[in-house]
């Protein structure tokens, strides 16, 4: 390799959503830092975090999207290597598979000079277009809800420890979640489909990472929506939104006749977002599942807000188990399992 040859590019499609006239993508623009999710060992999994969140971005150069139906769309990364397109592009349901997925290239449209040797030009993305046999969707968070991460641990020191020095293949999810979450995909007929999406407060840094835990793990297949590095640390206006929140206000818009479970923890703030969620839509948030965590001060907060609570209907869930039995008897999944 030449003395001054920088690292192949990459682009990361985010699995994201969309309808069958809305295209809509998130991703972002990389040198490939050849990470290798495999390794273990301290040296590569401290290695392999440094990689992560010392990225080099490639900025404000112009993409296409090239979709099944021959449709080019054009978009350009931002100051970060990030971008984000949406777009109205008719029939796109047509060339999605059983479970929804429409599969599409995205590829760099003007290469800088210094770029010239590349590996190849040409990056696979999927959309979901959930299945018209969808009986309603699910909104999940990921850490300490379906991913054991540490979230209520003092100076949040367990989630450092989990992230940096775990392999997401030795991570361990919440027990019973995975057989939960696909009861849930299957609904009542087993072949709803019903789509899952996994929103958390975790960067776009842990993508693959976290995408590799729930493929790992067998947890149905759904768009992954993170938030940047950089939003963590901005200083927020008065009303500001979580990203979390406006995440799922987004995919509430987005399919308007769909009805949602929300499944969250009662360490962090998802009650309080959810609550709130519920108020603005009561007729289409189906239940609201907290997952309890150690943690008696939070846990106290938590129940409170829900005190006389009968807009929606809520459980504070000890164990998959319970949150198996309460979906069934309001009808969200099969009653016997075959």
């Amino acid at each position: 390799m030449p003395l001054f040859q920088k690292d192949p590019l990459q682009i990361i499609c985010f699995d994201a959503y969309g309808t069958a006239s809305h295209f809509y993508l998130r991703g972002r623009a990389l040198e490939d830092e050849t990470i290798d999710l495999d390794k273990k060992g301290w040296f590569h999994l401290v290695l392999n975090t440094w990689k992560r969140f010392e990225s080099d971005e490639i900025k404000s150069i112009g993409l296409n999207i090239t979709l099944p139906n021959g449709v080019v769309l054009k978009t350009k990364t931002d100051q970060h290597g990030y971008f984000k397109v949406k777009a109205e592009v008719s029939g796109l349901a047509a060339f999605a598979d059983q479970e929804g997925w429409l599969a599409f290239e995205v590829a760099y449209n003007d290469i800088p000079l210094n770029r010239i040797i590349q590996q190849k030009n040409s990056f696979k993305g999927k959309i979901l277009i959930p299945s018209i046999k969808a009986d309603y969707g699910v909104i999940t968070d990921i850490d300490d809800t379906i991913l054991h991460t540490g979230v209520v641990s003092r100076l949040k020191w367990k989630v450092l420890y989990n992230t940096v020095f775990k392999t997401a293949k030795s991570r361990s999810p919440l027990k019973g979640a995975s057989a939960f979450y696909n009861q849930l995909h299957q609904g009542k007929t087993l072949e709803n489909a019903n789509p899952i999406f996994y929103v958390s407060h975790s960067p776009w840094n842990l993508y693959r990472y976290l995408d590799l835990f729930l493929r790992q793990n067998d947890f149905p297949k759904g768009p992954i929506l993170l938030r940047s590095f950089q939003s963590i640390f901005r200083r927020k206006s008065v009303g500001d939104k979580p990203q979390k929140q406006i995440e799922i206000l987004n995919i509430l818009e987005t399919y308007p006749d769909l009805r949602f479970i929300l499944i969250g923890d009662s360490g962090e703030r998802d009650a309080d977002i959810y609550k709130e969620i519920a108020a603005l839509f009561p007729d289409r948030i189906l239940a609201i599942y907290l997952r309890s965590v150690n943690h008696k001060r939070k846990m106290i907060r938590v129940k409170g807000l829900f005190d006389n609570y009968k807009t929606t209907p809520i459980l504070f869930v000890e164990n998959s188990n319970q949150a198996v039995e309460h979906a069934k008897e309001l009808g969200f999944i099969k009653e016997k399992q075959s």
